[in-house]
């Protein structure tokens, strides 16, 4: 970019200050300066510098001819920062020589789908899809997912693009940078209104195409204050269903209710006492940017992480008869004999990571062996029917289906449909995660890595477990050391990005854990850079 007279000074970063935003398959920085200690890391020209690196990726990746312009689509959830970030990204794209379409607010599922969509009237297909999110973090954070019709970029991709950013960057420091507006080449769509129709056709047509499925049904949607407020008026008002008591749907980025997660204790207890407190069939909650969900029936039960695996792979099974479902590693022993001897499918555990657990499916398919479905305890789910995309709206139709079918046929129970389906499902009366940090600093690193130093407590730990007659090692594991024994089970693994073993424990009694504890306790006290105190205070008489 030309060094223009209304230039300004950007402060130097290299190409390691770039690798720190990276989280995996996103992007994750400090968007909003005000929380000590947490310096802004996603400015402007660095957002700029990344949208840029993005369309050169894009560029490299379509090799289209210079007659066609590519095309990228941009969305955000409801964080404060969105709209500063929307025009740096735009900037960024349209200064590269491609098109900007902008969104407004969306979901991440919906940027995904736009990268497929066949509709020229609202220019898709695009060629590569952004979504401004971060989730469920707190207010001041925000970032970045990518998406071309093959799906969400890897980790690989993400490095990639991180360090050609940082090399635009540098160029922002000797040529000056302007953060002029992005020129002409900037349009805007509504998008979420061609997604939210195809949503309700799904159903309508599981239904047997009947315009209003759901009628008469109380459904409550809680968005949190995230982008997922469209899912009450725009799919399950159309299809007939009565959403008086839906709450938080107003987007607001500072999330005064409760944090956007359907793992969260506090989002999942308001959702139920609303589905109690209006005397609803169902209450359905989304994360931020509805890549996530979780639901709750008329009895007030949740269906979240294991329940929540169980009641979407009961559906599918149904429907795809012994089909292997992947996991992630944190999944219980209830679960796998739920679904390989209740359902007859089979359990796939894999690792942490829904991008990890959605490419095992992949690749099992591609080896020959069928799967339909892939699912994370947090409530990332993605199915083979809906490209692999991890939908929070796409995983909740599929329970409304169950719900118009049941109808169509008779059934008259409200929710009861979807609890029948999980009914024999064994779940631990403990289950517990516990985080038993690194500090990267103690000498008995020796100057190594955490990732090495956590390696070798695995080890030690595996090493300890194999001369007790009373545990025994999962036969199959791809993370971590999976353990079984004392009616139980405990997975200790290296966390995905931080310096932290997060150790997982389920029992029959809380007298059964914290003996699984115990020897977890036992083999790794030789390691005096973990900090155990929470395993410790964990295992400490009542």
């Amino acid at each position: 970019m030309a060094a223009a007279s209304s230039a300004t000074a950007v402060p130097s970063l290299d190409k390691a200050d770039f690798l720190k935003l990276q989280n995996g398959s996103d992007i994750r920085g400090v968007a909003v300066a005000g929380v000590e200690g947490e310096p802004v890391s996603l400015t402007e020209p660095v957002t700029e510098a990344i949208a840029a690196a993005f369309a050169a990726w894009l560029l490299d990746k379509k090799k289209v001819d210079a007659s066609r312009r590519l095309k990228v689509s941009i969305g955000y959830d409801s964080r404060i920062s969105a709209q500063m970030l929307q025009d740096a990204v735009s900037r960024g794209i349209a200064g590269a020589g491609l098109d900007v379409v902008q969104y407004g607010l969306a979901s991440t599922p919906a940027m995904f789908n736009s990268t497929l969509t066949e509709y020229k009237a609202i220019l898709c297909p695009v060629d590569g899809a952004i979504m401004i999110t971060a989730s469920h973090l707190p207010y001041n954070r925000n970032g970045f997912k990518f998406f071309t019709n093959a799906g969400g970029l890897g980790k690989a991709d993400i490095k990639d693009i991180l360090e050609r950013a940082a090399d635009i960057y540098s160029n922002f420091l000797t040529e000056g940078y302007s953060g002029k507006k992005a020129s002409a080449s900037v349009q805007k769509v509504d998008y979420m209104a061609v997604y939210t129709s195809d949503l309700v056709k799904a159903v309508r047509k599981a239904a047997g195409n009947i315009e209003k499925p759901l009628e008469g049904f109380h459904i409550i949607v809680d968005a949190g204050n995230g982008a997922g407020g469209f899912f009450a008026a725009k799919v399950l008002e159309p299809l007939g269903a009565i959403t008086s008591g839906s709450q938080f749907l107003e987007p607001d980025g500072m999330f005064p209710n409760h944090i956007p997660n359907p793992e969260d204790k506090v989002a999942m207890k308001a959702i139920t006492q609303a589905v109690l407190d209006n005397k609803a069939d169902l209450g359905i909650i989304f994360d931020t940017d509805v890549d996530r969900s979780a639901a709750v029936d008329s009895t007030g039960r949740e269906f979240n992480r294991n329940r929540l695996i169980a009641l979407v792979s009961a559906i599918v099974l149904e429907e795809h008869p012994g089909t292997t479902i992947v996991t992630d590693s944190v999944t219980s022993d209830g679960l796998t004999s739920f679904i390989e001897k209740k359902l007859g499918g089979k359990h796939h555990r894999f690792k942490r990571g829904y991008k990890n657990v959605i490419d095992e499916a992949m690749r099992l398919n591609s080896v020959g062996e069928e799967s339909y479905l892939a699912i994370e305890t947090s409530g990332h789910g993605a199915l083979k029917e809906n490209h692999w995309l991890d939908d929070g709206a796409y995983l909740m139709v599929k329970l409304l289906n169950k719900l118009a079918s049941a109808r169509a046929s008779g059934r008259d129970d409200g929710s009861k449909v979807l609890t029948d389906l999980v009914e024999g499902l064994e779940e631990p009366a403990i289950a517990v995660e516990l985080r038993l940090k690194i500090n990267n600093s103690h000498p008995d690193l020796k100057g190594g890595s955490f990732r090495d130093y956590g390696e070798a407590v695995l080890k030690h730990l595996e090493d300890s477990i194999a001369s007790d007659p009373k545990l025994q090692k999962a036969p199959v594991n791809y993370e971590g050391v999976r353990v079984s024994g004392l009616g139980g089970w405990f997975l200790l693994r290296l966390s995905l990005h931080d310096p932290v073993l997060p150790l997982n424990i389920e029992a029959p009694s809380r007298e059964d854990a914290v003996k699984l504890g115990l020897e977890v306790a036992a083999a790794v006290k030789k390691f005096p850079a973990l900090d155990t105190s929470a395993l410790d205070k964990f295992v400490q008489p009542q």
